[in-house]
């Protein structure tokens, strides 16, 4: 038997399959179907004609549109039909029609946050790690393998090639194709993608101090408007920026497997 709370509220043409567990206060709507082997938390809304495929679990308070499908299949080529997962925290917001898969190899995870706001007609592949408070707009393809930092803002139409990291504030423009790493902090736009200065807006709208952006663009100018060489700009930011945040843009840039996006776009006059 499914293990639904008494005060959770499942619609009468919603399917709910022997195994899976629905919590407290939780609404199911009309025309869903909860798989077996999925766990979906307390206060969640999940509208009409949403599909929680098996191994799936949700925290509390998400809120999930018509129309999205949780731990469909992976799209590799790779996969076996093993047990895998996706996993997704609380307080995220997924609306209409988004799909999200799980990992590809056996029990391997996807993996979203907690408060992330994910909109309409995109999709997150395999194995990707969704930090949290990040935007993903509309119509944007998550490749396999993305990692995605805290309270980053990803905007509309765009595609994000596979084994790469959008860093934690870093703001991608509409259009833009992302065919390397993002940096932390810092505006990314074009469809030959470039950097732009600092995210600003994020950044204020984070809660940070003039202090502390000002120390994010003395590492930026360092970093990415100075000749010196990548290896030399990183250890000049090291020996001469104070602050968590110039360090995890060193960190950030050094762990960077696919090279970081370098190339200089038009800078704002605030910045």
């Amino acid at each position: 038997m499914a293990a639904v709370h008494p005060s959770a509220r499942i619609a009468p043409t919603a399917r709910i399959a022997p195994g899976a567990e629905i919590g407290a206060e939780t609404v199911i709507g009309e025309y869903s179907v909860v798989e077996r082997d999925v766990e979906i938390g307390t206060r969640c809304r999940i509208d009409s004609h949403v599909v929680v495929k098996r191994w799936t679990s949700l925290g509390d308070d998400n809120v999930v549109s018509p129309g999205v499908v949780l731990g469909s299949d992976p799209l590799d080529k790779a996969f076996s039909g093993e047990r895998s997962y996706l996993r997704i925290g609380h307080r995220n917001t997924i609306r209409e029609n988004f799909t999200i898969s799980r990992g590809t190899a056996p029990e391997s995870e996807t993996v979203i946050g907690d408060g992330n706001f994910i909109m309409t007609s995109g999709h997150i592949a395999h194995n990707c790690r969704i930090s949290s408070e990040a935007v993903i707009a509309s119509a944007t393809l998550i490749s396999g393998y993305v990692e995605i930092e805290d309270r980053a803002f990803v905007s509309g139409g765009i595609g994000v090639q596979q084994h790469l990291r959008i860093g934690e504030l870093a703001m991608v423009g509409g259009m833009t194709r992302v065919n390397q790493d993002v940096t932390p902090y810092l505006t990314h736009v074009g469809p030959t993608m470039a950097v732009h200065g600092l995210n600003l807006v994020g950044l204020r709208r984070a809660g940070l101090t003039a202090g502390e952006i000002d120390r994010i663009r003395a590492a930026y100018r360092i970093l990415f408007r100075s000749a010196l060489p990548l290896a030399e700009a990183l250890a000049k930011v090291e020996a001469e920026v104070e602050g968590r945040h110039a360090r995890h843009m060193v960190e950030f840039i050094r762990a960077s497997k696919r090279g970081v996006c370098r190339r200089k776009g038009r800078e704002r006059v605030e910045d």
